[in-house]
């Protein structure tokens, strides 16, 4: 069997340490583009917040983005499915979150806002020093986050929780479960809970995604690092954890590949170029 479509994980995966796709990465998705694989994004971020150097590539012209809440044609610049959050569930996460010492990132359309002080220093609200860049240069800021969710309660397409500990991060998770309703929450970097429709997941926009363009779930090869991936990697007819990868999500996934920083995509890919060529043999 061979591949014809690929999802890609950004942060920790494809990209390096510092959000930068590496030079082996880039030529491995070229080759695999040419090939004529179908590439896609498969992102906790939203759809302005993808890099432009990942949008460079030629050949990636699909984005899952929101972890899944939203589905994009890049080329054509169409929302193939999106799913917003409902009232109920966004008064859910409000009422769940109450007198916690949390911040919120909040998502329309694609475009990402965040509380103006969280903006300011990422780093007290438990964000990595890594993070500011990136944090800095993708949220709109806004003073007043649990108002400004309030206000647009109808037009979310997910919400972040900003949390400052772990400790913190597990209780409010199992609170969420419990109380919130029609939610899927997932977390892919330590500070964050990440809450959309319970319709979202990188799996069911993989799901929608390859239906809509004729490919079998078998021919889907995917890579991910974090828990909102372990259900894409398993949803795959080959999944790719890197090294670097959550346990969890290593043990949902087929094969090991080098860490984010080594490129280790290429990897993976060069062994669905062979796999292909392969089955292109035996025909």
């Amino acid at each position: 069997m061979r591949i014809r479509c690929i999802a890609l994980d950004l942060d920790g995966t494809t990209l390096n340490s510092q959000g930068r796709l590496g030079g082996e990465n880039r030529k491995s998705l070229e080759q695999a583009a040419a090939s004529g694989i179908h590439i896609a994004v498969a992102s906790g971020r939203s759809l302005d917040s993808l890099p432009a150097e990942i949008l460079a590539v030629p050949g990636i012209r699909y984005a899952i983005t929101s972890n899944g809440a939203a589905v994009y044609d890049l080329e054509k610049g169409i929302c193939l499915r999106q799913y917003k959050m409902s009232a109920a569930s966004v008064q859910d996460v409000l009422d769940c979150t109450e007198g916690e010492d949390v911040t919120f990132e909040a998502f329309i359309n694609g475009k990402p806002y965040a509380e103006k002080a969280y903006v300011e220093d990422p780093v007290r609200f438990g964000a990595m020093p890594r993070s500011i860049p990136y944090i800095q240069g993708t949220r709109e800021p806004v003073d007043g986050m649990r108002d400004f969710i309030e206000r647009h309660r109808d037009e979310l397409d997910c919400i972040d929780v900003v949390v400052k500990s772990e400790e913190q991060k597990r209780k409010l998770w199992k609170t969420l479960e419990k109380q919130a309703r029609n939610v899927y929450i997932t977390s892919s970097v330590r500070q964050l809970l990440e809450i959309s429709d319970v319709n979202a997941g990188k799996d069911a926009a993989a799901e929608f995604l390859i239906e809509y363009l004729g490919v079998k779930r078998e021919e889907l090869a995917a890579f991910g690092d974090g828990h909102n991936d372990t259900g894409l990697l398993r949803f795959a007819g080959i999944g790719f954890a890197v090294a670097n990868a959550s346990e969890e999500c290593r043990s949902a996934a087929d094969r090991i590949v080098p860490s984010n920083d080594e490129d280790g995509v290429a990897e993976g890919i060069g062994y669905i170029l062979r796999l292909n060529a392969g089955a292109a043999e035996r025909l």
